[in-house]
């Protein structure tokens, strides 16, 4: 397996574009049709709507664009059965031809940290055997902890050819309380941008592109366009285009000036882009997400892939 910024870079070049569809089921906004299938007021059934759903998302978008984002929380939320159906949806984003990014802003220390990073990567060994579990092509990971609790991702993520997205500067609005706080002259965020600068340089790929990125929110454009020039190897993943406000316009500074750099995440604006009771919701799923496509083309130096 190649170096993951490789893959990466090689799978939006293929596609022409830098989208991300995020997968966040939410029962009330499934097409009324899944629900309807899927009725028994159960975990079960629920997970099982979303497994149904998500599948036929992944088969609508998989020729459009290079990745998925699994968000873990709405898997997690239909108990053992949805943990089950996020395995599944995975798989199937995989067969598609699909890159993987589980979603779950993981973290904690020493032996934890080693079982979260095996179950999203290596797998759990078992005798002579690995076991995968989400055998995803990167996660989400928060960095609060330290070096030390990053670690055991760095290690899992590079015996795999795996990437790591490290939460910089969060989409929401409240991100501000801790990620501004002033430290040394500089915001917060800009220590761990430049901690995360340092790590992605440890293991840069043949695209000049290091296997640690960052989590940057379209929803800061300012502070976007800081964390672009203090880690000019890291591939930044924006979450917060579309329904939570941002725009193509303001995600044009994630991007270098040939285009690479930078992966979009839209999950409702495409996703749930119909009412529950249309009959050609996946039309319309397939349409928001060319829509998406276009809008960045448009706005951003993605044009130039």
């Amino acid at each position: 397996m190649d170096h993951f910024a490789d893959r990466l870079l090689a799978a939006i070049r293929t596609k022409g574009n830098a989208v991300c569809v995020g997968l966040d089921p939410r029962w009330n906004s499934l097409p009324a049709e899944i629900r309807s299938r899927h009725s028994g007021d159960t975990l079960e059934a629920a997970a099982a709507a979303y497994d149904e759903f998500c599948c036929r998302i992944v088969d609508r978008i998989a020729p459009l664009v290079p990745a998925v984002k699994a968000q873990c929380a709405f898997f997690e939320a239909c108990g053992p059965a949805g943990v089950a159906t996020l395995q599944r949806v995975l798989g199937r984003a995989r067969e598609r031809g699909l890159l993987t990014i589980l979603d779950g802003k993981r973290n904690d220390i020493a032996s934890t940290a080693v079982a979260y990073a095996e179950a999203a990567f290596t797998g759990f060994a078992l005798g002579n055997r690995l076991h995968p579990v989400w055998d995803a092509d990167a996660i989400t990971i928060n960095p609060y902890l330290g070096r030390d609790a990053v670690e055991p991702f760095l290690v899992s993520a590079r015996k795999s050819q795996r990437g790591i997205f490290v939460l910089v500067r969060t989409s929401n609005r409240g991100s501000g309380l801790f990620q501004n706080l002033e430290c040394k002259g500089r915001p917060l965020f800009l220590h761990v941008a430049e901690a995360v600068r340092s790590w992605s340089r440890e293991n840069l790929g043949q695209s000049g592109f290091g296997d640690v990125g960052a989590v940057v929110g379209a929803t800061h454009p300012a502070e976007l366009a800081l964390v672009r020039d203090a880690l000019p190897e890291a591939i930044l993943l924006i979450p917060g285009y579309g329904a939570q406000g941002g725009t193509a316009a303001d995600i044009a500074p994630a991007f270098r000036g040939d285009g690479s750099g930078a992966l979009v995440n839209s999950s409702r604006a495409i996703i749930f882009a119909f009412e529950p009771d249309d009959t050609n919701w996946e039309e319309q799923v397939e349409s928001a997400t060319q829509k998406t496509i276009a809008e960045l083309r448009a706005a951003t130096s993605m044009s130039r892939l």
